[in-house]
This record gives C-alpha cells, structure tokens and sequence, in this order.
C-alpha cells in the first residue's frame, strides 16, 4: 500500500513539472477585429496554466457557464488585474471579457483531447460573441486537420 501511495506521489508530481503556462493578453485591437484575447484559442493538457494579461485597460478574463466543462470550478478575474488560472479539468472552456462580452470577446480552451469538431457555440450568446466563436473554432479544426 505505501509503495502505491508513494508510486502515484510520484506520477502527481512528475505531471505537475511538465505542466505548461501560457500566456493571453487582453487587447484592444489586432488582425482578428476589435476586443480580441490574443491568443483567442488554446489546447491544453490537464494541469497547464493560462496567465491573462491586461494588455490594455478595462479587461478581464472570466469562465462562461454556458461552456464550463462539469467538475471544473469557474473563475472571474478583476478588471485591469492579471489572473493565472491552472485548467485541470479536460473539456470546453469559453473564456470571456465581462465589459466587452457584448462587442465578442471571448477565447476558446479545450484541455485534454477533445476535438475541436466538438465545440457546441451554445444558443443565446450576444451576435459578436457568437460570430468570433464560430471564426475561432473554424480556425482550430482547419488548424488541427493539418496535423
């Protein structure tokens, strides 16, 4: 039993050293339009890190529960404050600016392996936010096709 116990010590902590952390800024404008994250998309391995700058004023970077994997805890960080998340539950994340929802900033986080054939843009969402979602996750298959 203690040599399980040390065994999985040992792959816990043999995951966490390979954990990656990524960095989002948070901007006003770039090639994509207006209010973009930048990257808007990231696929991560459970435990990988995303630190959210501030680029530029008024942002911030909040789960939505509409897109929140079950099991994983949301988050909301404060305006014009960084926020470094650890994403160790595997799935779909939508990622949103709180202020700038409305004008379709928003990103897109999928941990583990799950397809991006698989995002679902839940109804409902604000017509820009909706809009990039779909330009997002066009990007992403084409992206992961080519590999």
């Amino acid at each position: 039993m203690k040599l399980a116990v040390l065994a999985l010590g040992a792959l816990l902590a043999a995951t966490a050293a390979h954990a990656e952390t990524y960095e989002v800024k948070m901007i006003n404008r770039n090639e994509t339009g207006g209010m973009p994250y930048e990257p808007d998309f990231l696929r991560l391995a459970p435990g990988d890190t995303v630190k959210f700058i501030p680029t530029n004023p008024t942002h911030n970077a909040a789960t939505m529960p509409e897109m929140l994997p079950a099991g994983a805890k949301p988050f909301k960080g404060k305006i014009d404050q960084e926020i470094e998340v650890a994403f160790t539950v595997p799935g779909i994340y939508g990622i949103k600016c709180i202020p700038h929802y409305m004008m379709g900033m928003v990103m897109l986080v999928i941990v583990g392996d799950e397809p991006a054939t698989n995002v679902a843009i839940p109804a409902g969402l604000p017509p820009e936010a909706k809009k990039r979602f779909e330009e997002i996750t066009a990007r992403a298959i084409a992206k992961e096709g080519r590999r």
